[in-house]
């Protein structure tokens, strides 16, 4: 079921699935979600709830899997991927695709006025507390502070030496 707010602002170029499972995508007032925009309901029966006056930017996938809260005026940047659900894969005489999707780590959770840089990654059980920040190309499975900032594993600077 889509509920859309008719104030927020959703490209033409977005792609918003609705669900046949029963499961709920509700977009606040004064949401913007850009161009090329994904988001699908798969791998679960969470709900994906995005608070009022965020903003998604291009490329963002979101997939529902177990549930995603999205807070108020939280910014997501271009090519991010939200990811609540994980594939089974213990079974060796089985396709990984055949064998479903693990118990939930409880979804993600992103609390209100949180940053995610440019091609960062939220897996299954990431809980993105109020303020924090995310930088770019970031993969985050566990709970970030408050006010705090998540660099994820560092790159190496261009021209470094070994």
């Amino acid at each position: 079921m889509l509920i859309i707010s008719p104030t927020a602002k959703i490209s033409k170029l977005a792609d918003i699935e609705d669900s046949i499972r029963g499961t709920k995508i509700i977009i606040e007032d004064g949401v913007f979600i850009d161009s090329f925009v994904k988001v699908k309901p798969v791998g679960g029966t969470g709900d994906v709830l995005i608070k009022k006056n965020s903003y998604i930017n291009s490329g963002v996938a979101i997939y529902s899997g177990n549930g995603i809260y999205i807070g108020e005026n939280v910014l997501i940047a271009a090519n991010c991927t939200l990811a609540p659900v994980n594939h089974q894969y213990q079974s060796r005489i089985q396709k990984i695709a055949e064998q479903g999707f693990r118990d939930s780590r409880g979804g993600i959770t992103i609390e209100d006025d949180v940053w995610i840089g440019a091609n960062s990654v939220i897996l299954d059980g990431s809980i993105l507390r109020e303020g924090c920040v995310i930088g770019a190309h970031s993969l985050v499975n566990k709970e970030v502070d408050r006010y705090s900032v998540n660099v994820g594993i560092p790159l190496r600077q261009i021209g470094e030496r070994k």
